[in-house]
């Protein structure tokens, strides 16, 4: 199985179903900087005003991260740790191994 067919463990779809349209809006907002930044870098923008607006898209991305975050573990995992067993031992060690990512990041 891999992580596109991964699903709660007792749901049918992904923790942030609630929220895709949400997600999705954010991330084409998160598109559209990427796109200025590439006009900025063809334009000549002064260094510092690029590396601005690269803080402003890492920080976009950020907030869009700690939300799946949120989400998986208020609904996959929650699920999982409810159910005990080997896989909420297993979707404790995937967020936490997510976290370890999200902090290296």
């Amino acid at each position: 199985m891999t992580m596109e067919d991964q699903t709660c463990t007792t749901g049918n779809h992904h923790g942030y179903i609630t929220s895709k349209d949400a997600y999705l809006k954010r991330l084409r907002r998160i598109e559209g900087q990427a796109r200025g930044l590439q006009r900025m870098v063809e334009d000549e923008k002064y260094c510092i005003d690029i590396l601005t607006q690269v803080s402003a898209m890492k920080s976009a991305l950020q907030a869009v991260a700690l939300g799946l975050l949120d989400d998986h573990m208020a609904h996959c995992v929650a699920e999982a740790v409810a159910e005990g067993g080997p896989e909420a031992e297993a979707k404790l060690k995937e967020v936490s191994d997510a976290i370890t990512r999200l902090v290296r990041s």
